[in-house]
C-alpha cells in the first residue's frame, strides 16, 4: 500500500505544475527510462496549465489536441498558454508544450459556466463489477512470465479490463474483439479539486485506447511486431464525476487504415451516469522482419 501512495504522490507532483511566469508553466517527467513521454502525461499537464488560467466556476467541458513530435524525458517541458476568448459563459485556451526550442504537442480547450439543460445519455454496458475482476497488471505479470517493466509497476491506477488483454489475444487469436471495456479508478483518495479529476481523467484515457485496435489485429505493444504512438486525441467532458471512484471506459475501435488506428471511448460512473467521451487517432505500423 505504500508504494501505491508514493505512486500517487509521484502522480499528483506530475500534475502539480510550477508557474514560471503569466501563462508559462513548467512540469517534468517522471523518473523512468523511457524512449518517449508517455502522451496522457503530456495531455494531462496541458490542461492544468489551461485549467489555472480560467475561474474554478468554468470547468473544462472538451479538449483537442495533437501530439507533434516525441517528447524528451529527459528535460522539462515548457507550456504556454495563450488566452484566446474570455466570454460571459465560454472560456477559451490554447496551450503549446515545448522542448528544445520545438512544438512538441498542441491542445485547444473550451471551459463553460454550468447552465441548465436538455438531458439525455446512452446506457451504461452491462458489465460486471470491477471487484470480480482481477487487476490487469496481475494478469499481464502472468501472461509476462512475472517480470513487468518498471514503469507497468506501482502504477497509482487501478486498471481492470472485463475482457482480454491483447497479450492474450496474440496467444489466442480466438478472443479477437473490437471493444475494450475497462474498469479503472485511483487507488487513493484524492482532492476535492475537480480540476484535478478531470486531469487524471485525461491522463488515464490513453492508456489503453490504442490497445482496442490491437484486440482486433492479435496483437500487442509487446510483439516486436507492432509499433505505435497516439497522434490526436479529442475529449468531452459531460458531467461531474471523481476519478478515485470506479469508471467504466467502454471502448470500441470502428476502423484501421493506411497505418492509422481510430478508437473512440465513453466513460461512465458506476451508477451509470455518462461522463466523459474520448476519441483517439493512433500510428499503428507493422513491423517486417526481415
Amino acid at each position: 500500500m505504500s508504494n501505491q501512495m508514493d505512486q500517487l504522490d509521484q502522480l499528483l507532483d506530475l500534475l502539480d505544475l510550477e508557474q514560471i511566469e503569466v501563462n508559462i508553466f513548467r512540469g517534468r517527467s517522471p523518473d523512468e527510462k523511457v524512449q518517449r513521454v508517455f502522451g496522457g502525461q503530456v495531455a494531462g499537464q496541458a490542461l492544468v496549465a489551461a485549467g489555472r488560467t480560467v475561474p474554478p466556476d468554468r470547468p473544462v467541458h472538451s479538449l483537442h489536441a495533437y501530439f507533434i513530435r516525441p517528447g524528451d524525458p529527459a528535460i522539462p517541458l515548457i507550456y504556454t498558454v495563450e488566452r484566446v476568448r474570455d466570454g460571459r459563459s465560454f472560456a477559451t485556451r490554447r496551450v503549446s508544450a515545448v522542448q528544445h526550442g520545438k512544438t512538441i504537442f498542441t491542445l485547444s480547450a473550451s471551459f463553460h459556466r454550468a447552465e441548465e439543460g436538455y438531458e439525455h445519455a446512452y446506457p451504461m454496458p452491462q458489465v460486471p463489477a470491477p471487484g470480480t475482476i482481477r487487476p490487469n497488471v496481475d494478469r499481464m505479470a502472468e501472461a509476462l512470465g512475472g517480470e513487468l517493466p518498471d514503469h507497468m509497476r506501482g502504477n497509482p491506477i487501478d486498471v481492470r479490463s472485463v475482457g482480454p488483454l491483447s497479450l492474450e489475444v496474440e496467444r489466442d487469436p480466438r478472443l479477437r474483439t473490437t471493444q475494450n471495456l475497462v474498469w479503472l479508478r485511483v487507488n487513493q483518495k484524492l482532492p476535492d479539486d475537480p480540476l484535478l479529476h478531470v486531469c487524471l481523467m485525461t491522463y488515464a484515457s490513453d492508456m489503453t485506447l490504442l490497445d482496442t485496435v490491437l484486440l482486433n489485429h492479435a496483437t500487442s505493444w509487446t510483439s516486436g511486431r507492432t509499433t505505435g504512438a497516439s497522434l490526436d486525441h479529442a475529449m468531452w467532458f459531460h458531467r461531474p464525476f471523481r476519478a478515485d471512484e470506479w469508471l467504466l471506459y467502454a471502448q470500441e475501435t470502428p476502423t484501421a487504415h493506411g497505418a492509422r488506428g481510430l478508437a473512440r471511448g465513453e466513460v461512465f460512473t458506476q451508477a451509470g451516469d455518462l461522463v466523459v467521451s474520448v476519441v483517439q487517432e493512433g500510428l499503428v505500423r507493422q513491423t517486417h522482419s526481415s
